[in-house]
């Protein structure tokens, strides 16, 4: 599967589920693979035979709660994912994809614990800290927000949304003299990125309208 030859993989999967066919793990490892190659109705009854014949097979839940958020199925994946940690799975994975699964659903509060435990378990994942951030600010926890996104700076200085994110949280600070700069930091890793463009835009303006009115 990593080396990408889709077809040997299906071929050994295969086999070791002909070897053992009362062994769930094989079941789980052909429903990733077709997970992987986006035919979802397939993984599906391989991972709900997994669960026929061990229903405490949490990687099982995970994958279903994986083809249901490829698919924006976002309370069925929830219900997957929370019942895939329910059953023991403790890895990072599964608490970000849950966050993300309550993100989706607009229940940013719910989401705050799972996105903190993801990041506990995987501090070097930038993705799951970034999220987190998001998280934190869009339920007006400002301060512990900017704390977050800096901490993406530290695993990738070169992050245009973390400082396009930190600008904005300086704005609410009203310190306009950092805001500008993160969001020309922005723009320097990113020349694309018109929300930063705008920030600094509207920083630009503001300051030549004082100028005006002096």
């Amino acid at each position: 599967m990593q080396e990408q030859d889709l077809q040997e993989a299906a071929r050994l999967f295969n086999e070791a589920i002909e070897e053992n066919p009362e062994d769930p793990v094989g079941y789980i490892n052909f429903g990733n693979l077709l997970l992987h190659m986006n035919d979802y109705e397939r993984a599906e009854r391989f991972f709900h035979k997994a669960l026929e014949l061990d229903s405490n097979a949490a990687t099982a839940y995970f994958g279903l709660g994986n083809a249901a958020f490829d698919q924006e199925d976002y309370p069925t994946a929830q219900q997957h994912f929370q019942q895939a940690v329910n059953t023991g799975l403790e890895e990072a994975d599964v608490y970000l994809m849950l966050a993300m699964s309550l993100q989706h659903q607009d229940h940013q509060r719910l989401s705050l614990p799972y996105f903190q435990r993801a990041v506990e378990l995987n501090p070097e994942d930038e993705s799951a800290l970034f999220q987190y951030g998001l998280a934190l600010a869009q339920t007006d926890q400002i301060e512990l927000a900017q704390q977050t996104f800096f901490k993406v700076l530290d695993l990738n200085q070169e992050h245009s949304d973390a400082h396009y994110n930190i600008g904005v949280s300086y704005l609410y600070e009203e310190d306009v003299d950092r805001a500008y700069k993160h969001f020309t930091k922005a723009l320097e890793y990113q020349p694309d990125h018109l929300l930063a463009a705008n920030g600094k835009k509207s920083i630009d303006d503001m300051l030549n309208q004082d100028n005006l009115e002096l």
